[in-house]
Protein backbone atom coordinates (compact mmCIF):
# COMPACT_ATOMS: atom_id res chain seq x y z
CA UNK A 1 0.00 0.00 0.00
CA UNK A 2 1.41 3.36 -1.05
CA UNK A 3 2.03 6.25 1.38
CA UNK A 4 -0.72 8.13 0.04
CA UNK A 5 -3.33 5.62 0.37
CA UNK A 6 -1.87 5.38 4.51
CA UNK A 7 -2.53 9.03 4.37
CA UNK A 8 -5.36 9.50 2.89
CA UNK A 9 -6.92 6.40 5.14
CA UNK A 10 -5.70 8.33 8.54
CA UNK A 11 -7.27 11.52 7.20
CA UNK A 12 -11.09 9.72 6.79
CA UNK A 13 -10.41 8.46 10.26
CA UNK A 14 -9.40 12.08 11.71
CA UNK A 15 -12.65 13.74 10.02
CA UNK A 16 -14.76 10.85 10.98
CA UNK A 17 -13.55 11.87 14.87
CA UNK A 18 -14.37 15.41 13.62
CA UNK A 19 -17.76 14.77 12.23
CA UNK A 20 -18.58 12.72 15.38
CA UNK A 21 -17.45 15.56 18.00
CA UNK A 22 -19.67 18.04 15.76
CA UNK A 23 -22.41 15.89 16.28
CA UNK A 24 -21.79 14.62 20.03
CA UNK A 25 -21.62 18.37 20.96
CA UNK A 26 -23.81 20.07 18.65
CA UNK A 27 -23.57 22.86 15.61
CA UNK A 28 -25.58 25.11 18.42
CA UNK A 29 -22.66 25.25 20.97
CA UNK A 30 -19.91 25.32 18.63
CA UNK A 31 -21.46 28.86 17.11
CA UNK A 32 -21.84 30.12 20.11
CA UNK A 33 -18.21 29.34 21.47
CA UNK A 34 -16.82 30.51 18.25
CA UNK A 35 -19.20 33.60 18.83
CA UNK A 36 -17.59 34.42 21.70
CA UNK A 37 -14.32 33.82 20.61
CA UNK A 38 -15.25 36.69 18.35
CA UNK A 39 -16.89 39.04 20.36
CA UNK A 40 -13.35 38.89 22.42
CA UNK A 41 -11.68 39.67 19.48
CA UNK A 42 -13.65 42.46 17.81
CA UNK A 43 -13.51 44.29 21.55
CA UNK A 44 -10.67 45.81 21.33
CA UNK A 45 -11.25 47.31 17.80
CA UNK A 46 -14.60 48.91 18.87
CA UNK A 47 -13.41 50.67 22.24
CA UNK A 48 -13.76 47.75 24.38
CA UNK A 49 -11.30 46.84 27.54
CA UNK A 50 -10.45 43.64 27.60
CA UNK A 51 -9.45 43.24 30.87
CA UNK A 52 -12.26 44.97 32.28
CA UNK A 53 -15.12 42.74 30.33
CA UNK A 54 -13.20 39.55 31.35
CA UNK A 55 -13.47 40.85 34.92
CA UNK A 56 -17.25 41.23 34.11
CA UNK A 57 -17.08 37.52 32.94
CA UNK A 58 -15.10 36.27 36.12
CA UNK A 59 -17.88 38.64 38.65
CA UNK A 60 -20.82 36.78 36.72
CA UNK A 61 -19.21 33.57 36.87
CA UNK A 62 -18.83 33.39 40.62
CA UNK A 63 -22.69 35.35 41.10
CA UNK A 64 -24.33 32.39 39.11
CA UNK A 65 -22.00 29.16 39.15
CA UNK A 66 -23.87 27.49 41.81
CA UNK A 67 -27.45 27.86 40.86
CA UNK A 68 -26.28 25.79 37.65
CA UNK A 69 -24.50 23.88 39.69
CA UNK A 70 -27.84 23.10 41.67
CA UNK A 71 -29.45 21.67 38.29
CA UNK A 72 -26.90 18.22 38.33
CA UNK A 73 -28.18 16.16 40.96
CA UNK A 74 -31.90 16.28 39.46
CA UNK A 75 -30.85 15.75 35.75
CA UNK A 76 -28.30 12.75 37.38
CA UNK A 77 -31.10 10.94 39.04
CA UNK A 78 -33.82 11.10 35.90
CA UNK A 79 -35.65 13.83 37.22
CA UNK A 80 -35.24 16.44 33.91
CA UNK A 81 -34.21 20.18 34.05
CA UNK A 82 -34.85 21.71 37.13
CA UNK A 83 -37.08 24.60 36.15
CA UNK A 84 -38.55 24.97 39.85
CA UNK A 85 -34.96 26.25 40.76
CA UNK A 86 -37.30 28.65 42.38
CA UNK A 87 -38.14 26.62 44.91
CA UNK A 88 -34.44 26.35 46.58
CA UNK A 89 -33.78 30.16 45.51
CA UNK A 90 -37.30 31.01 48.29
CA UNK A 91 -35.50 29.06 50.66
CA UNK A 92 -32.56 31.24 50.08
CA UNK A 93 -34.34 34.60 50.23
CA UNK A 94 -36.15 33.30 53.49
CA UNK A 95 -32.49 32.86 54.66
CA UNK A 96 -31.26 36.32 53.85
CA UNK A 97 -34.10 38.23 54.95
CA UNK A 98 -34.45 36.55 58.11
CA UNK A 99 -30.77 37.09 58.69
CA UNK A 100 -31.15 40.60 57.93
CA UNK A 101 -34.09 40.74 60.72
CA UNK A 102 -31.77 39.22 63.07
CA UNK A 103 -29.08 42.16 62.64
CA UNK A 104 -26.33 39.58 61.58
CA UNK A 105 -24.11 40.79 59.08
CA UNK A 106 -20.42 40.50 57.46
CA UNK A 107 -19.09 37.10 57.33
CA UNK A 108 -21.44 35.71 59.90
CA UNK A 109 -24.31 37.02 58.34
CA UNK A 110 -23.42 35.74 55.07
CA UNK A 111 -23.17 32.63 56.85
CA UNK A 112 -26.07 32.49 58.81
CA UNK A 113 -28.02 33.19 55.68
CA UNK A 114 -27.03 29.98 54.24
CA UNK A 115 -27.88 28.29 57.67
CA UNK A 116 -31.61 29.91 57.95
CA UNK A 117 -32.06 29.07 54.33
CA UNK A 118 -31.15 25.36 54.68
CA UNK A 119 -34.20 24.12 57.02
CA UNK A 120 -36.39 25.72 54.05
CA UNK A 121 -34.34 24.21 51.21
CA UNK A 122 -34.69 20.70 52.94
CA UNK A 123 -38.68 21.13 53.56
CA UNK A 124 -39.46 22.94 50.36
CA UNK A 125 -37.29 19.93 48.65
CA UNK A 126 -38.76 17.05 50.43
CA UNK A 127 -42.47 18.01 49.44
CA UNK A 128 -41.34 19.17 45.60
CA UNK A 129 -39.57 15.88 45.11
CA UNK A 130 -42.75 13.73 46.25
CA UNK A 131 -44.84 15.63 44.00
CA UNK A 132 -42.55 15.70 41.09
CA UNK A 133 -42.52 11.40 42.08
CA UNK A 134 -46.25 11.21 41.49
CA UNK A 135 -45.97 13.01 38.11
CA UNK A 136 -43.24 11.08 35.97
CA UNK A 137 -42.85 11.80 32.47
CA UNK A 138 -43.70 14.90 32.94
CA UNK A 139 -41.51 16.48 35.64
CA UNK A 140 -40.23 19.56 33.79
CA UNK A 141 -43.53 20.96 32.89
CA UNK A 142 -44.64 20.25 36.41
CA UNK A 143 -41.63 21.71 37.73
CA UNK A 144 -42.55 25.13 36.07
CA UNK A 145 -45.67 25.44 37.35
CA UNK A 146 -44.47 24.64 40.89
CA UNK A 147 -41.91 27.75 40.53
CA UNK A 148 -44.35 29.66 39.39
CA UNK A 149 -46.65 28.96 42.38
CA UNK A 150 -44.08 29.16 44.90
CA UNK A 151 -42.83 32.51 43.49
CA UNK A 152 -46.17 33.67 43.15
CA UNK A 153 -47.38 32.08 46.76
CA UNK A 154 -44.61 33.96 48.52
CA UNK A 155 -44.97 37.39 46.90
CA UNK A 156 -47.96 37.64 49.08
CA UNK A 157 -45.93 36.25 52.38
CA UNK A 158 -43.72 38.86 51.49
CA UNK A 159 -46.32 41.53 52.36
CA UNK A 160 -47.58 39.66 55.73
CA UNK A 161 -44.85 38.07 57.36
CA UNK A 162 -43.96 40.08 60.44
CA UNK A 163 -40.64 41.83 59.14
CA UNK A 164 -40.16 44.72 61.47
CA UNK A 165 -36.30 45.95 60.40
CA UNK A 166 -36.22 49.56 58.98
CA UNK A 167 -34.02 48.91 56.18
CA UNK A 168 -36.23 46.01 54.68
CA UNK A 169 -40.12 47.21 55.17
CA UNK A 170 -41.69 49.78 53.65
CA UNK A 171 -41.56 53.29 54.87
CA UNK A 172 -44.61 54.54 54.92
CA UNK A 173 -46.42 51.46 56.16
CA UNK A 174 -43.79 49.98 58.68
CA UNK A 175 -45.02 46.57 57.37
CA UNK A 176 -43.99 44.20 54.36
CA UNK A 177 -40.68 43.92 52.93
CA UNK A 178 -39.81 46.06 49.87
CA UNK A 179 -39.43 44.84 46.25
CA UNK A 180 -35.56 45.25 46.29
CA UNK A 181 -33.55 45.90 49.97
CA UNK A 182 -29.77 46.84 49.70
CA UNK A 183 -27.88 44.35 50.77
CA UNK A 184 -24.83 47.59 52.32
CA UNK A 185 -24.10 47.23 55.77
CA UNK A 186 -24.44 43.74 55.79
CA UNK A 187 -22.92 41.40 53.61
CA UNK A 188 -22.61 42.79 50.32
CA UNK A 189 -19.92 41.77 48.02
CA UNK A 190 -18.08 39.74 50.60
CA UNK A 191 -17.01 37.13 48.85
CA UNK A 192 -16.03 39.31 45.92
CA UNK A 193 -14.17 41.32 47.99
CA UNK A 194 -12.42 38.32 49.92
CA UNK A 195 -8.21 38.25 48.67
CA UNK A 196 -9.53 40.56 45.48
CA UNK A 197 -6.15 40.20 43.33
CA UNK A 198 -5.75 43.42 41.49
CA UNK A 199 -3.61 44.06 38.42
CA UNK A 200 -1.98 47.45 38.28
CA UNK A 201 -2.43 49.81 35.34
CA UNK A 202 -5.34 47.81 34.49
CA UNK A 203 -9.26 47.42 34.94
CA UNK A 204 -8.73 43.48 36.00
CA UNK A 205 -9.56 42.51 38.96
CA UNK A 206 -9.97 38.73 40.17
CA UNK A 207 -12.49 38.32 42.25
CA UNK A 208 -11.06 35.02 44.21
CA UNK A 209 -13.36 34.81 46.91
CA UNK A 210 -16.43 34.09 45.11
CA UNK A 211 -14.13 31.87 42.39
CA UNK A 212 -12.72 29.89 45.92
CA UNK A 213 -16.55 29.65 47.19
CA UNK A 214 -17.99 28.07 43.77
CA UNK A 215 -14.80 25.40 43.53
CA UNK A 216 -16.09 24.66 47.31
CA UNK A 217 -19.49 24.09 46.23
CA UNK A 218 -18.17 22.06 42.99
CA UNK A 219 -16.10 19.96 45.42
CA UNK A 220 -18.95 18.86 47.72
CA UNK A 221 -21.03 18.06 44.97
CA UNK A 222 -18.35 16.02 42.94
CA UNK A 223 -18.14 14.15 46.73
CA UNK A 224 -21.30 13.98 46.94
CA UNK A 225 -21.77 12.45 43.34
CA UNK A 226 -18.77 9.90 43.97
CA UNK A 227 -20.78 9.06 46.98
CA UNK A 228 -22.66 5.82 47.80
CA UNK A 229 -26.00 7.81 47.84
CA UNK A 230 -24.88 9.64 44.66
CA UNK A 231 -23.75 6.63 43.04
CA UNK A 232 -27.79 5.37 43.47
CA UNK A 233 -28.75 8.67 42.16
CA UNK A 234 -26.82 8.48 38.59
CA UNK A 235 -28.06 4.73 38.77
CA UNK A 236 -31.89 5.84 39.06
CA UNK A 237 -30.99 8.21 36.49
CA UNK A 238 -29.62 5.87 34.01
CA UNK A 239 -31.97 2.79 34.06
CA UNK A 240 -34.16 2.82 36.61
CA UNK A 241 -35.05 -0.61 36.11
CA UNK A 242 -31.59 -2.43 36.63
CA UNK A 243 -31.28 0.30 39.94
CA UNK A 244 -34.63 -0.86 41.35
CA UNK A 245 -33.33 -4.64 40.55
CA UNK A 246 -30.01 -3.75 42.64
CA UNK A 247 -32.41 -2.60 45.85
CA UNK A 248 -32.05 1.22 44.87
CA UNK A 249 -35.59 2.99 46.37
CA UNK A 250 -36.18 5.24 42.85
CA UNK A 251 -38.49 7.53 44.31
CA UNK A 252 -35.92 8.13 47.41
CA UNK A 253 -33.17 8.89 45.23
CA UNK A 254 -35.03 11.21 42.90
CA UNK A 255 -36.15 12.97 46.49
CA UNK A 256 -32.81 13.21 47.30
CA UNK A 257 -31.77 14.65 43.97
CA UNK A 258 -34.44 17.33 44.57
CA UNK A 259 -33.68 17.85 47.96
CA UNK A 260 -29.74 18.72 46.85
CA UNK A 261 -30.99 20.72 44.30
CA UNK A 262 -33.24 22.71 46.32
CA UNK A 263 -30.04 23.38 48.77
CA UNK A 264 -27.38 24.41 46.05
CA UNK A 265 -30.47 26.61 45.00
CA UNK A 266 -30.40 28.21 48.04
CA UNK A 267 -26.98 28.92 48.78
CA UNK A 268 -26.21 30.02 45.09
CA UNK A 269 -28.83 32.50 44.89
CA UNK A 270 -27.43 34.02 48.36
CA UNK A 271 -24.22 34.31 46.37
CA UNK A 272 -25.77 35.84 44.09
CA UNK A 273 -26.88 38.40 46.34
CA UNK A 274 -23.72 38.99 47.68
CA UNK A 275 -22.60 40.20 44.10
CA UNK A 276 -25.29 42.00 43.05
CA UNK A 277 -25.68 43.74 46.35
CA UNK A 278 -29.50 43.41 46.87
CA UNK A 279 -32.32 41.01 47.41
CA UNK A 280 -35.12 40.97 45.02
CA UNK A 281 -38.18 39.41 46.27
CA UNK A 282 -41.72 39.29 44.47
CA UNK A 283 -41.42 38.41 41.13
CA UNK A 284 -38.23 38.52 40.62
CA UNK A 285 -36.95 34.44 41.18
CA UNK A 286 -39.78 33.77 38.60
CA UNK A 287 -37.50 33.40 35.37
CA UNK A 288 -33.83 32.65 36.91
CA UNK A 289 -34.62 28.73 36.21
CA UNK A 290 -33.85 29.47 32.54
CA UNK A 291 -30.50 31.34 32.37
CA UNK A 292 -29.30 28.62 34.67
CA UNK A 293 -30.95 25.73 32.08
CA UNK A 294 -29.49 27.67 29.36
CA UNK A 295 -25.84 27.98 30.93
CA UNK A 296 -25.76 24.29 31.68
CA UNK A 297 -27.33 22.75 28.02
CA UNK A 298 -25.21 25.42 26.66
CA UNK A 299 -21.74 23.54 28.53
CA UNK A 300 -22.49 20.84 27.00
CA UNK A 301 -25.07 18.76 29.59
CA UNK A 302 -28.34 17.13 27.70
CA UNK A 303 -31.69 16.33 29.93
CA UNK A 304 -30.74 13.24 31.19
CA UNK A 305 -27.04 13.54 32.29
CA UNK A 306 -24.75 16.26 33.23
CA UNK A 307 -21.27 17.24 34.79
CA UNK A 308 -19.39 19.52 36.75
CA UNK A 309 -17.24 20.17 33.58
CA UNK A 310 -20.61 21.11 31.57
CA UNK A 311 -21.29 23.78 34.45
CA UNK A 312 -18.07 25.47 34.28
CA UNK A 313 -18.20 25.55 30.56
CA UNK A 314 -21.79 26.56 30.08
CA UNK A 315 -21.47 28.62 32.59
CA UNK A 316 -18.33 30.77 31.16
CA UNK A 317 -19.84 30.97 28.02
CA UNK A 318 -23.31 32.07 28.98
CA UNK A 319 -21.74 34.94 30.58
CA UNK A 320 -19.32 35.74 28.43
CA UNK A 321 -22.47 36.19 26.01
CA UNK A 322 -24.38 38.20 28.37
CA UNK A 323 -21.51 40.58 28.79
CA UNK A 324 -19.86 40.88 25.71
CA UNK A 325 -23.00 41.41 23.85
CA UNK A 326 -24.36 44.41 25.06
CA UNK A 327 -20.98 46.21 24.81
CA UNK A 328 -19.54 45.26 21.00
CA UNK A 329 -22.77 44.64 19.36
CA UNK A 330 -24.18 48.06 20.63
CA UNK A 331 -21.10 49.60 19.50
CA UNK A 332 -21.47 48.57 16.36
CA UNK A 333 -24.82 48.32 15.65
CA UNK A 334 -25.68 51.48 17.53
CA UNK A 335 -28.81 49.45 19.09
CA UNK A 336 -29.51 48.07 21.85
CA UNK A 337 -29.73 43.98 20.64
CA UNK A 338 -28.37 42.63 24.14
CA UNK A 339 -31.78 41.22 25.61
CA UNK A 340 -32.85 40.06 22.09
CA UNK A 341 -29.74 37.51 21.71
CA UNK A 342 -29.51 36.88 24.98
CA UNK A 343 -33.29 35.53 25.09
CA UNK A 344 -32.77 33.90 21.79
CA UNK A 345 -29.53 32.05 23.54
CA UNK A 346 -31.64 31.08 26.65
CA UNK A 347 -34.74 29.50 24.72
CA UNK A 348 -32.99 28.49 21.89
CA UNK A 349 -30.59 26.47 23.48
CA UNK A 350 -33.51 25.07 25.97
CA UNK A 351 -35.50 23.91 22.64
CA UNK A 352 -32.23 22.89 21.22
CA UNK A 353 -31.69 20.40 24.35
CA UNK A 354 -35.07 19.13 24.63
CA UNK A 355 -35.73 18.35 20.50
CA UNK A 356 -31.91 15.73 21.89
CA UNK A 357 -33.84 14.64 24.56
CA UNK A 358 -32.22 10.53 24.89
CA UNK A 359 -35.25 7.84 25.90
CA UNK A 360 -34.95 6.77 29.56
CA UNK A 361 -36.56 3.59 30.55
CA UNK A 362 -38.97 4.55 33.40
Amino acid sequence: MSNAVKIRIKDDGFQDKIKAFVVDFGWPRLIIFFFVVALFIIAPFVGINIDSSFKDVLVRFGQNGIMVLALVPMMQSGSGLNFGLPVGIVAGLLGSTLAMQFEFTGGFGFLMAILLSLPFAFVFGWLYGILLNKVKGEEMTIAMYIGFSIVTFMAIMWLILPYSNPKMVWGYTGQGLRTTITLDGYWARILNNFLTIKVNGTFFEFPTGAILFFILMALIMWLFMRSRTGTALTAVGSNPDFARASGVSVDRCRIIGVIISSVFGAIGILTYQQSFGFIQLYNAPLYMAFPAVAAILLGGASVNKASILNVVVGTFLFQSILTMTPSVINNILQTDMSEVIRILISNGMIIYALTRKTKVTK
